[in-house]
């Protein structure tokens, strides 16, 4: 049957597809528009599992806050390539989905695939994209948090993202905005010595304690005075990677929570998320 422009258009915006994918689909489908998307969406599972086995290292990071500042969510959708990373679209689409994903309060990330973006669910628009584009994307990253006031930072170039959480609304809005740095620059593992993992702080000891009785330099010490060097790298460890332990970015002589506590005393960091596809 014939098919006219108006039909491609429609199922385009449907879909996403591009313009004789659409044509091919609604002539193999007879012109009936969801017999069309099905067969768009097989092909996209069909490249799909082409490139199952492709690496999705770029993609574009995504950090939003709610009108009210109270939440944040943090999404990612991954591809194989810069140049599909950094279209128009590919980052419309990102947007879109975290969108979604704030709008409707997302618990973790099976659930925001199920969301409805432009008519269509997550995973049913990435299929289209798949059959459009021809190369692997998947929204492998999703994470959420609640606070007093949460901060979203977005790194230029949408490869890197974080939120942070605070303990009360900020009156200097600058504040939020230096501490979403410094955990976007300095990666840290956690905000204080006693959130770091229990399985984290595990495995430090044990490299630290190999690194200190392999040392030549600790050759016939005794074990306890070993385990009490070791225990010493461990806390160089919570200095340099728990947020508020580390020195401050934009000011080397102060720690970072020296820098709250000189701008409110009251004023702590409760949770942050972190995401980056460079590291």
């Amino acid at each position: 049957m014939a098919i006219s422009a108006q039909e491609v258009a429609k199922l385009r915006k449907m879909t996403g597809a591009g313009m004789m994918d659409c044509k091919h689909a609604l002539e193999e489908a007879d012109g009936n528009y969801d017999d069309a998307i099905a067969i768009i969406r097989k092909k996209g599972q069909l490249v799909a599992s082409k490139r199952a086995d492709r690496d999705t290292t770029e993609g574009c990071v995504i950090a939003k806050v709610s009108g009210d500042a109270t939440k944040g969510v943090l999404s990612v959708l991954s591809c194989e390539t810069d140049f599909v990373a950094k279209g128009a679209d590919f980052i419309k689409f990102s947007q879109d989905i975290a969108d979604a994903a704030l709008q409707n309060n997302a618990a973790n990330l099976e659930a925001v695939k199920t969301l409805k973006v432009n008519g269509l669910t997550v995973t049913e628009g990435i299929e289209g994209k798949v059959a459009v584009i021809g190369e692997k994307i998947e929204l492998n990253f999703y994470d959420s948090l609640e606070a007093k006031e949460v901060i979203a930072y977005i790194h230029p170039g949408n490869k890197l993202a974080c939120l942070v959480g605070f303990s009360k609304t900020l009156t200097d809005k600058q504040v939020g905005k230096d501490i979403a740095m410094q955990i976007a620059a300095m990666n840290p593992v956690a905000v204080d010595k006693d959130s770091v993992p229990e399985n984290v702080v595990k495995k430090e000891l044990e490299i630290a304690l190999d690194q200190t009785q392999n040392d030549p330099k600790n050759a016939g010490k005794p074990a306890d005075l070993l385990e009490k060097i070791a225990k010493g790298k461990l806390e160089k460890f919570f200095k340099e990677q728990t947020l508020l332990n580390q020195e401050f970015i934009k000011d080397g002589k102060i720690t970072v929570r020296d820098y709250i506590k000189g701008v409110d005393k009251d004023l702590t960091v409760t949770k942050f998320v972190r995401f980056s596809l460079t590291q």
